[in-house]
Parts: structure tokens; C-alpha cells; sequence
């Protein structure tokens, strides 16, 4: 994608879906504008079960609610914690500045702590689920208050939100942080070369090795210093990880119970225990030459993503929380200033290159990291991204705000840029695949992780020995394309298809691989795929129809509460009906007996009516 846009071309287009939607009210377009800011921020689909729209009359200064929960299948030593975000949104002329943030966030912070009693029956209930988690989150657990707005927050607007910090900390401890996100940190996300340079100090003892290399270690407590400065000058820490894990690895805040441990209990031994990390940067210069005092231009951190973000996921809190000491306290902070980090900058100029490359590779790798797999998904999604443009004319977004930034330069440059019509979000596409091909709908509903760099699925697709290929992903693209005509999650047209969408996915794909028995083609991914692209590149064909109408008819019937035999008889299912549907044995005969019956008895009326073999006379040839 060029990088020639300019932040007003983006946001002018990111907010003309809101904006030109004359059939909105000003409540609705809030609404949008929050939902649309706040899950590419997070990166979460916005009909996920877990977000709360509380906006209108008895608020109770709250917008939106989410919780995202820590379902990383990571070992137990890695965890990220559960994370409410109170969302306070403000489009366009409802933010008045620096006095708006601090009431409303004073009004919501009032309603958490049961201060509000004239509340909806919404935000009542946010409340109260809030209470609960309070009364059982643990240290890696967080209670976070964005504000969202259009435009960045002045400086007088960033020390209020260390006020409303200071205020929120007094009531509900540490486990209580504020964020603010603008279209401006998603822009930043979404355009690579920067016409700003960020230039960063970093006090450590360095010794050079070349001209492109220096090597020595940091004092935490500088390093922690650093990380404060870059988030103030950036406004969002997690873009010092884009060389890294990119877009990925978002805000989740993961923390490493092993590195959490030291740095609370054995700060001072720190540098003995940890690898150390990795900084490439554009340029670096020593400020002083009698003083270890350094500008790094560009940072990004390549490898010690989970040492540097546990460094602030501890420090800030504690250091940044107000209180003068004493005790317990003083005695910690005097080993940590004893405690330092190893660390590499290398020099790696404006475009980085191949050095670039190898220095996160190898750096990972020989780390035994597991963000060796996320460079790997960069340049195979990357190539799947040309290769999507050029052969099928779709734009496959692979980093949130790129279709926005996509449809600006179309709009702003159409002779200068590929123009397209039509958008697949990558991710979608492998949850798409995990849910049919691989027979996880469970799995892809309730759960990111897994899909994710890293994850176990993401590391079966891209390996060698499964074959993931271009034609399996747009197969997923052309499976997606049908569920969006039948309007699954919060759109649906019937109750029945509101949690249901992978469910479906999984059910049309076992009735396709019945049909391809009976056409005796062996039912290998690759051709599971081919005859998905076959069967449903035409959603008004019989074949395509026939398939889509007995699926759908599983899935009613067996999410209706009237029939004998539904969801609602299974023996497994305890009344929990969203936990059900996230269990990652469902589809499985043992756990979801009544559906896998159902799928059958959806084969043979195929069988009867005769459609199996029209579609078993399309696929003969494939």
C-alpha cells in the first residue's frame, strides 16, 4: 500500500461511513464511531458476546463496555489477565476538552462503585458483572477507562488523565489504568513510514561492536523510562512492537508470571535470569560523550516483547500511582534500581532491509520465542495480500485501518492506486477455515489466540506438512461471502443465527465433503476447497442454494427450543448455551450427540431429494 496519505485523507474516510449515513441518529452514530474506533484498537469482532452497548439515557457515563478475556492457550507461565474496558466515547463536537474527560470519567467511575442508582437496565448489568470480577480478578486481572475521541488530546488533556488515574487507583487499586485511543493511533497502525520520526532517549551503559551495533545493559527503572516517554510522544506503547508481531499482539497486556515474580520479589537479580532484548532503530547517537545519554530514531523493540511489556505492566503502576514511600517499599525500590536488562540497539537505517529481517529472526529464534512464527505470518500474508489484488481483485486487509486507508487513496488518487470494490479481513479468513475445514467451530467462536501467530491452529495451517494455500484461503473468502448474505451475529434475522455463524460454516462444509463421498473425490483440503470455490463463487446456482437452505435448516432446528431434539437436550449442555457453543468438542459425536445426528439425517434428505447428485455431477471434474 503507498504510504503517501496524509492522516486528514485517512480519517476523512474512516469516518465517512459514519458520518454520510443520514439514517443515523446522533446517539447511533456515537455508537458506530465508538464500536468501529474501539474494536480495530482492540481487535475483536464487533458481534462478539463480550461487549455491552450502554450509550443513551442512564449511561451512567458509559458508553461501551467490553471484556476481554485472557483464553490464551499459552503455558501458565504466560498470561495476560481478564481486562474490562469502560469505553466513554465522544464524537465530534460532544468533546469540549479537558473538562469533559474529567466528568465524565467521574460519572462512570461513580456508577462502578454503585454510587448511580438511576442507571438502564444494561448498564446496570455491566455493574454488576463488574463487581464480581472485582471480587475475583487477580493481580493479572485490569479495569481500564478509555475515553475515544476523533482527534488527538492536548497535553493539558493528558495530565488529566493521570488525574483521573490518580482518582480511580484511590477506589479500586492498581488494577485500575486509563487509555485513550483516536483515529489517529489507528492511522499510525496502519501506515508504515511515518512523515514524523520519533526520536527517543535511552540512558544505558553501551559499548559499540561495528558501526551498526552497540551492546551493554539498562537500568530497569531507565528502561521503564523510556517505554513512558515513547507512549507519551506516540500515544500508543504497542507501536514500538510493529517490527515484531505487528498488529497482533494489540493491547492484550500480555504478562509473564516468571518475569512479574522477579521483578517484584528479586528485582536486583534481573539481568542474571532475563535474555535481555533487542532494539533496531533507524539511527543512533550518543547525546554526551562523558555521559551515557543516547537518541534512538524510530525504535522498535524485535525481541523481549514479554520482558519489556511485564517491565510495564509492573512499574507503572507502582510508579506511577502517586505516594511518597516508605518501608516495604523504599527496600524494593532500592534493589530495582540495582536491576538491569541486557540489550542489543542495532542500526538498521530508514527501510531496514534485510538486516532488519534477519536481527527479528534470528534474535527470536535462538531465544526459543514463540514470536519466531509471527514474522513467518507477515511475509505469507503479505504475498497472499499481492496475490489476492492481482488474481482476484479483492483487497485482503492484514493490519487493522488498512481498507479505510485503501478507500482513501482511492477516493483521493483513483489513478495512482489499484481500486477495489470488495474487502476480506485475513484474520476472519482462518477462523473461517478452522471452523470447516478443520472441524473447530467451537474453537474459531470462542477463542482468538489459537488463529493467531503462535497459536496451535496458526501453527498447523503454515506449516509445510499441512499445505495452506492461496486456493484454501479464498475458498474461506467465498464460504465468508455466503454467511454475510445470511446475516449471522447481532444482524441476524432469526434468534436462531446469532451465535451461530462458525457453526455454520462447519455443518455446510460436512454436507459438501458427504456430497464429495458420493462423487468418490477423496476429501483432502485441497479439494474441499476446490469444490467451495465450485460450488459458491455462484450463491444464486442450485447446488449452491441446496446446500446453504439444509445447513441453515440444521442449525434452526437445532438451536429452536421446541424440538426434542435441539442444543437444549444435549446432556452436555448445563443451561450455559454461549459456553456450549464456544466448547471446543463441539461437532464431535460424544459431545454433541443430537447435532451430529442432525448433520446425518441433513446428508440422507439430500440423498432423497436427489440434490446430492447434481452437485455430486459438478464436483466429478475437479
Amino acid at each position: 500500500m503507498s504510504t503517501a496519505i496524509t492522516y486528514e485523507e485517512f480519517e476523512n474516510q474512516w469516518l465517512s461511513d459514519i458520518r454520510d449515513d443520514e439514517g443515523l441518529t446522533s446517539v447511533e452514530k456515537g455508537r458506530k464511531f465508538a464500536l468501529k474506533l474501539i474494536s480495530q484498537w482492540l481487535d475483536f469482532s464487533e458481534d462478539t458476546e463480550d461487549i455491552f452497548y450502554c450509550d443513551g439515557a442512564g449511561d451512567g457515563g458509559i458508553d461501551i463496555a467490553y471484556l476481554q478475556r485472557d483464553d490464551d492457550e499459552q503455558n501458565d507461565d504466560v498470561r495476560s489477565g481478564h481486562t474490562w474496558y469502560i469505553v466513554q466515547s465522544k464524537y465530534g463536537t460532544a468533546f469540549a476538552g479537558k473538562e469533559t474527560l474529567l466528568t465524565e470519567a467521574q460519572k462512570a467511575i461513580d456508577t462502578l462503585r454503585g454510587h448511580n442508582q438511576r442507571l438502564s437496565t444494561i448498564s446496570a448489568d455491566v455493574v454488576n458483572r463488574i463487581s464480581e470480577f472485582r471480587r475475583n480478578a487477580s493481580d493479572d486481572d485490569r479495569l481500564v477507562f478509555v475515553i475515544a475521541t476523533c482527534r488527538q488530546l492536548s497535553s493539558d488533556e493528558k495530565q488529566a488523565l493521570d488525574d483521573i488515574r490518580v482518582v480511580g487507583q484511590s477506589e479500586f487499586g492498581s488494577m485500575f489504568e486509563v487509555e485513550s485511543v483516536t483515529i489517529d493511533t489507528i492511522y499510525q497502525r496502519t501506515i508504515e513510514n511515518l512523515p514524523t520520526k520519533h526520536k527517543v532517549k535511552f540512558t544505558a551503559e553501551l559499548v559499540p561492536s561495528g558501526d551498526d551495533l552497540l551492546v551493554g545493559s539498562i537500568k530497569i527503572v531507565d528502561l521503564y523510562s523510556f517505554l513512558r516517554e515513547y507512549k507519551e510522544q506516540t500515544n500508543d506503547l504497542d507501536l514500538i512492537y510493529e517490527k515484531n508481531v505487528r498488529k497482533f499482539l494489540g493491547s492484550r497486556k500480555k504478562v509473564n508470571k516468571g518475569i512479574k515474580d522477579t521483578l517484584n520479589k528479586e528485582p536486583e537479580r534481573f539481568g542474571l535470569y532475563n535474555n535481555g532484548i533487542t532494539i533496531v532503530v533507524e539511527n543512533f547517537e550518543k547525546l554526551q560523550s562523558n555521559e551515557n545519554i543516547y537518541s534512538l530514531t524510530e525504535p522498535f523493540i524485535v525481541n523481549g516483547c514479554q520482558t519489556t511489556k511485564t517491565i510495564w505492566d509492573v512499574l507503572d503502576p507502582k510508579l506511577n500511582s502517586g505516594g511518597t514511600g516508605g518501608g516495604s517499599f523504599d527496600d524494593w525500590r532500592s534493589r530495582l534500581n540495582k536491576g538491569i536488562v541486557v540489550v542489543k540497539v542495532v542500526k538498521v537505517g530508514e527501510s531496514g532491509g534485510e538486516l532488519l529481517t534477519n536481527t527479528t529472526r534470528f534474535t527470536n529464534s535462538q531465544n526459543a520465542v514463540s514470536q519466531q512464527d509471527f514474522l513467518a505470518l507477515e511475509r505469507s500474508f503479505q504475498e497472499w495480500h499481492r496475490i489476492f489484488a492481482d488474481r482476484y481483485n479483492i483487497y485482503l486487509e492484514i493490519q487493522r485501518g488498512g481498507w479505510d486507508a485503501q478507500r482513501a487513496l482511492q477516493r483521493l488518487r483513483p489513478l495512482a492506486t489499484k481500486n477495489f470494490d470488495k474487502c476480506a479481513r485475513a484474520f476472519d479468513l482462518l477462523k473461517i477455515h478452522g471452523a470447516g475445514w478443520m472441524g473447530n467451530p467451537g474453537l474459531a467462536f470462542g477463542k482468538n489466540p489459537p488463529f493467531a501467530p503462535g497459536g496451535s491452529v496458526f501453527k498447523k495451517v503454515v506449516s509445510s506438512e499441512y499445505g495452506f494455500t492461496i486456493d484454501d484461503l479464498y475458498a474461506a473468502y467465498v464460504l465468508n461471502a455466503l454467511t454475510a448474505t445470511i446475516k449471522f451475529g447481532r444482524g441476524a434475522k432469526k434468534q436462531s443465527r446469532g451465535q451461530t455463524k462458525f457453526l455454520f460454516c462447519y455443518v455446510i462444509i460436512e454436507l459438501l465433503k458427504y456430497c464429495m463421498d458420493v462423487a468418490t473425490i477423496e476429501k483432502t483440503n485441497d479439494n474441499v476447497s476446490k469444490a467451495v470455490i465450485r460450488v459458491f463463487s455462484d450463491l444464486e446456482s442450485e447446488s449452491s442454494m441446496s446446500l446453504r437452505d439444509s445447513a441453515l435448516t440444521i442449525i434452526d432446528d437445532y438451536m429452536s427450543q421446541t424440538l426434542d431434539d435441539s442444543v437444549f437436550q444435549e446432556e452436555t449442555n448445563t443451561g450455559d448455551l454461549n459456553a456450549f457453543l464456544k466448547n471446543e468438542s463441539l461437532g464431535k459425536k460424544d459431545f454433541s450427540p443430537l447435532l451430529f445426528n442432525a448433520i446425518t439425517i441433513g446428508k440422507k434428505t439430500l440423498n432423497k431429494v436427489g440434490d446430492v447428485h447434481d452437485i455430486e455431477n459438478l464436483l466429478r471434474d475437479l
